[in-house]
């Protein structure tokens, strides 16, 4: 009662000085304006390039292709993190080491199968039994923290937990390293040919005498194509992580509204206790979420390394950090948000530098200014954070 009665005060002086009003509103206002200010620059900047001739139409479609696939990365990850805090409010910072752990496994059964010889002459099965063991591998890992290291501390100050996910994704790194060394391991090429009758002329060679045309590379091939006047190089691997992550996330939305087990995701997420008097298995829904996350982390970790080949123990830290970012972005707690939080930030990330005429080595520094932009202007992310009636 006596604040509401100091907030009635501070009105009534506010409206009685026009200029401390004005004073108030410029200082609760400042981060917007500032905001905006800086906007405007990034508008301008750009308009200068484009309009200077810097900036070409195939540029800006050859990044917008990579910006997208990254995007999708970072979209599949990003899920992770969101499922989790929707459910548990917290933000597993270890997450990054099970999209690691899921990629790193994933090596071990593509290299055995490359060397005997089974990967060339199984390549779909091949493909089909890494993404499993990729995906086995981060819900073994995701599993083991929420079990030995997250469900001792549900209870506990939120700051604690969240110390404990910095701590344990540490301790992932250095244990990766010990048992397998520091050096980068390398996926092998992959070559997976499909639909030979409609591009009849690609990949074109002569066995025993016949030429013998093998259709689209979907994982290694690159082709030169003109869209409209626009010469481009074509890597299907892009549009094969887009076309992936897209349909895992509607899948996910779908899992999460219709079925039985989503509801009481749901219905954990509003209220814990409530939940557990109803009847729901609130320890068993909490397992589901974090296995969901991890599977999707295992399939962007595949995926990942398909096209960019290089994996490490601390590999998951960037692309961590940059899922989580776009968790923030698109709404922490949502998932269509993480979704359209993980493509808009690869756009933009892709996109930026030359379109704003700056180092490439700047993007890190785009792509996080871009956050304190969007919450600056919307605090909530770009779809919102979905808060429960409680939490609200």
């Amino acid at each position: 009662m006596a604040t509401q009665v100091g907030d009635i005060r501070a009105e009534m002086t506010d409206r009685s000085n026009p200029a401390a009003s004005a004073l108030g509103y410029v200082s609760r206002n400042l981060l917007t304006i500032l905001g905006l200010i800086v906007l405007a620059w990034l508008i301008w900047r750009g308009v200068s390039t484009i309009a200077a001739g810097e900036y070409t139409l195939e540029t800006f479609v050859r990044q917008l292709i990579f910006g997208l696939a990254q995007g999708s990365i970072y979209a599949l990850i990003a899920l992770g993190y969101t499922l989790v805090y929707g459910i548990l409010r917290m933000i597993n910072f270890a997450h990054s080491e099970v999209f690691m752990a899921g990629t790193y496994i994933g090596f071990f059964f593509i290299d055995a199968m490359d060397h005997s010889g089974f990967l060339a002459e199984n390549t779909a099965i091949s493909l089909l039994i890494v993404f499993a063991a990729a995906i086995a591998a981060s819900v073994l890992v995701a599993v083991g923290l929420e079990r030995i290291a997250y469900r001792p501390l549900r209870n506990a100050p939120r700051l604690i937990p969240l110390i404990t996910a910095i701590g344990a994704s540490t301790f992932l790194q250095r244990a990766f390293q010990g048992l397998f060394g520091s050096s980068p391991r390398v996926y092998p090429d992959v070559h997976f040919y499909v639909f030979p009758q409609i591009f009849n002329t690609l990949e074109c060679g002569v066995a025993e005498g016949v030429e013998v045309c093998r259709g689209l590379d979907l994982i290694s091939g690159r082709y030169n194509v003109n869209v409209f006047g626009v010469e481009l190089v074509f890597r299907p691997i892009y549009f094969l992580v887009f076309i992936t992550a897209i349909i895992m996330m509607v899948a996910l939305t779908q899992f999460v509204k219709r079925t039985k087990t989503g509801k009481a995701m749901r219905a954990v997420s509003e209220d814990k206790a409530t939940a557990a008097l109803m009847g729901i298995n609130v320890d068993r829904v909490i397992v589901t979420t974090f296995v969901l996350g991890a599977a999707l982390a295992g399939v962007a970790g595949v995926l990942f390394a398909l096209y960019n080949s290089q994996v490490t123990p601390t590999m998951g830290f960037v692309p961590g950090i940059k899922a989580f970012t776009a968790a923030v972005l698109g709404g922490i707690g949502n998932i269509s948000g993480a979704a359209v939080g993980g493509l808009f930030l690869g756009t933009v990330e892709s996109v930026s530098p030359s379109l704003l005429d700056i180092p490439s080595q700047l993007k890190d520094v785009i792509a996080f200014g871009v956050l304190v932009l969007v919450l600056i202007l919307r605090p909530s992310g770009i779809m919102g954070e979905v808060l429960t009636e409680k939490k609200a």
